[in-house]
């Protein structure tokens, strides 16, 4: 019996190999997940992997001639939407409402609640404009996993680090129990 059903959103930042590790746990726990990849995630991390680890198809392409409007389709598949590494670029784009790739329609043609768990260097981080998009989808409903400071890729140590799986995974069935029909 299935424990949800999350979209899992992945974008191009090297923590997107912890994206795997979180579809191996939700699967584990009994939770639907079918990811969907910007084109930059598939140069860290490949559609195979995630297909295996969650025994779904994985989508990458907004215009496809077998999958046309598959962003409605996708709606479907989800209880939750969940962006996990959400880059400096797609939270820009997000809080923008542009939608030039098929994570970024989905995520403004969802009905369902909506989660980022921003990944990236501190300097970009810290960055004015970043903070501010940040805000803007706050104001606009989307829930914000904060970022935590720790090591991170770039070799420095700071602000930016995507948040625990741990934390992710509790934020995840928080928001399932509360999207599940009483």
């Amino acid at each position: 019996m299935s424990k949800g059903k999350i979209l899992l959103g992945v974008t191009g930042g090297i923590a997107a190999y912890k994206a795997a590790e979180l579809t191996s746990a939700l699967t584990q726990k009994g939770v639907e997940v079918t990811v969907i990849m910007t084109e930059s995630a598939t140069h860290f991390i490949t559609p195979l992997t995630f297909r295996m680890l969650s025994g779904n198809d994985v989508f990458t392409e907004l215009f496809s001639a077998r999958r046309y409007g598959v962003h409605i389709s996708l709606r479907e598949r989800g209880d939750i939407l969940i962006v996990v590494p959400a880059t400096a670029n797609f939270i820009g784009k997000l809080s923008h409402g542009i939608a030039d790739d098929l994570l970024l329609t989905l995520a403004l043609s969802f009905t369902g609640p909506v989660i980022i768990a921003p990944a990236m260097n501190e300097a970009m981080f810290k960055k004015r404009i970043v903070q501010e998009n940040l805000q803007r989808l706050k104001r606009h409903g989307i829930k914000i996993i904060p970022s935590e400071k720790g090591y991170l890729a770039c070799g420095y140590r700071g602000e930016g680090r995507l948040a625990s799986l741990d934390k992710i995974i509790k934020i995840i069935f928080e928001t399932l129990k509360k999207t599940s029909p009483k």
